[in-house]
């Protein structure tokens, strides 16, 4: 804990924070594992997975609507925190304008960039909304109740600032090329080519990685590292799951692509 205490706050007096901030990442990167082993949550092009009878009877959105009822809910907590706490520390701040900006780019991307043509199981919907407002939530509070700790004695906030600028510029970029993968009224998958699509299938999840990473350096507690870890496991899986596919319906699906990491994974 000494040594952690350069890099990171010391835990909040909150038992329930202390709890979320085992079990929530836990429970995130399990889902990567299921992932992993096929059992996916249902949106994009694994939307139609698990099916079963029961599967076939779930209520479904259209994708667009799915994904913005994923995303607003945080960016709301976000733009909330804002509005009513603006008087914070220099390094609250920053964490709430970085989690509101990648929010409300995930929302723009949603309305004007990405081409859908399949729908979101609305469980599936409720699921990742709930993770993405509690996480941005409870980041928040986190950071809140840990200004009256002793700051880190190693400063990461200006790291932070450019993991997050490096990881939503690479999200947004590589989310684009995806777009341009489907001309106006397609609704097929094609591999995607440009950008780190070169060497990997999920660049974006990459740098969506980055991102939380971002987040977590910029706050320095133990929620937003733990779950930055929780979230690189999910999207580990998940793209994983994603470069299987990809080689199951493409039969000139290059064999030197990797799921996540160049080179390596």
């Amino acid at each position: 804990m000494d040594a952690l205490s350069e890099f990171v706050f010391a835990p909040p007096p909150s038992l329930f924070l202390n709890v979320v901030t085992v079990v929530i990442p836990v429970v995130v990167a399990m889902l990567g594992l299921s992932e992993a082993r096929g059992r996916h949550l249902q949106y994009s092009k694994f939307w139609n997975a698990n099916s079963s009878p029961k599967s076939l009877e779930q209520f479904k959105l259209p994708s667009w609507l799915g994904m913005l009822l994923a995303y607003t809910p945080a960016l709301l907590a976000g733009v909330v925190s804002l509005w009513f706490f603006p008087n914070e520390d220099r390094r609250t701040l920053l964490l709430k304008s970085a989690l509101t900006l990648h929010f409300l780019k995930r929302d723009l991307e949603v309305l004007f960039v990405h081409k859908y043509s399949s729908k979101m199981v609305f469980d599936t919907a409720i699921t990742i909304s709930s993770s993405y407002f509690s996480s941005t939530a409870l980041m928040i509070y986190t950071q809140h109740l840990s200004k009256a700790l002793p700051e880190p004695s190693i400063d990461l906030k200006n790291i932070g600032i450019a993991l997050f600028l490096i990881g939503i510029i690479g999200n947004f970029y590589h989310h684009f090329l995806l777009s341009k993968t489907r001309k106006q009224g397609e609704t097929g998958y094609k591999i995607p080519q440009g950008g780190l699509f070169n060497t990997v299938i999920c660049p974006h999840y990459l740098f969506e990685i980055i991102e939380y990473f971002g987040f977590a350096f910029i706050s320095q507690t133990f929620f937003s590292l733990s779950f930055a870890f929780g979230t690189a496991f999910y999207l580990a899986g998940r793209s994983s799951a994603t470069k299987r596919w990809y080689a199951s319906k493409f039969e000139d699906f290059p064999n030197h692509i990797k799921a996540l990491l160049p080179f390596v994974f």
